[in-house]
């Protein structure tokens, strides 16, 4: 793969709109691009629409309208180019059932073209890289469930592609294997792959992603870098306290009066868990108190909501 250096995105979805019927509109009128050489995170929740994107995206359906442009070509008039040059991995589970893991390798590799010698070391470098030695010689229909879902997402990778689409890749997976397949899409990523990425773990999200955009009944609501959603849409953010010479539950009514409203929870002998919107105000207002009446603190610092916490928020509002 090669870093691309093309002026225009390799993704650019302009004003998609895609209606059932007259009264089911899975999506209406999103837009968002996509750079090469990055991974792009598509969340929601169950029925936002992120099935339907995907499908369009990857011109297994039509859109009742709008624009979708993927390296500079036409969806609509130039899918058969556009799929030369792609990857997907879907939900639902794919196999060749009656095939041994190298023996599906080797045909996936044989239907996209891929010659003889080159086939054969691009299958033995596919089985190291996804640690499939020693399921090699075992047929698709006698492997576990997470083994068959690890199958699934090595195959993909035998040819060469410019842009993969992952639909949430990781179900199935124990957490060893999903950290190894996040640890390789990075390092593909690095070589020039584009990734379309959607998942409900957030986060895989946050490790994987550059930039996010998150969905809800077929409308972006957000769009930004991982820690850019947290900084703009976290309404909440933690203050962790920890007092010193002195113990947590005897300064509680203080920390009561000062933090009116928010969520305090005692952590350990002399420590507190401030969730609160206001967090730098009430931060400031401890410090004055404190100084006060002379409490030393032993530390403290402000975290910031989870994506998920974010996530949540944002879905559960509209």
């Amino acid at each position: 793969m090669v870093k691309k250096s093309n002026d225009y995105p390799c993704i650019q979805v302009s004003n998609l709109r895609k209606e059932y019927g007259v009264k089911k509109t899975a999506l209406d009128g999103i837009s968002f691009n996509v750079d090469y050489g990055k991974v792009f995170g598509f969340l929601g929740p169950n029925g936002a629409g992120k099935s339907t994107t995907i499908k369009i995206l990857t011109t297994l359906l039509n859109p009742s309208s709008g624009n979708v442009i993927i390296f500079g070509k036409n969806i609509t008039n130039q899918a058969s180019e556009i799929r030369k040059k792609i990857g997907v991995v879907s939900q639902q589970p794919s196999s060749e059932n009656n095939l041994t893991v190298e023996r599906a390798l080797d045909l996936y590799g044989l239907l996209w073209g891929i010659k003889g010698n080159r086939r054969y070391d691009k299958v033995s470098e596919i089985i190291d890289a996804f640690d499939l030695q020693e399921i090699r010689k075992t047929k698709n229909d006698e492997l576990s469930i997470g083994q068959r879902r690890r199958v699934q997402v090595a195959r993909e990778f035998m040819h060469d592609m410019e842009l993969l689409f992952l639909d949430e890749p990781t179900v199935g997976l124990d957490p060893s294997a999903r950290r190894m397949l996040l640890d390789y899409i990075k390092k593909q990523v690095k070589s020039g792959l584009t990734v379309f990425f959607t998942t409900h773990i957030m986060e895989e999200a946050e490790y994987l992603c550059d930039e996010l955009a998150i969905i809800n009944r077929g409308r972006i609501i957000a769009f930004d870098t991982p820690d850019g959603l947290k900084h703009k849409y976290s309404d909440d953010n933690i203050i962790d306290l920890k007092v010193k010479d002195i113990t947590a539950e005897s300064i509680l009514p203080r920390i009561n009066k000062i933090a009116y409203g928010s969520k305090i929870e005692i952590n350990g002998i002399n420590g507190f868990k401030i969730k609160s919107f206001n967090s730098q105000q009430i931060l400031t207002k401890i410090m004055e108190e404190f100084s006060k009446n002379n409490i030393k603190i032993e530390s403290i610092t402000i975290e910031s909501a989870s994506l998920e916490e974010v996530f949540l928020n944002m879905v559960n509002s509209k």
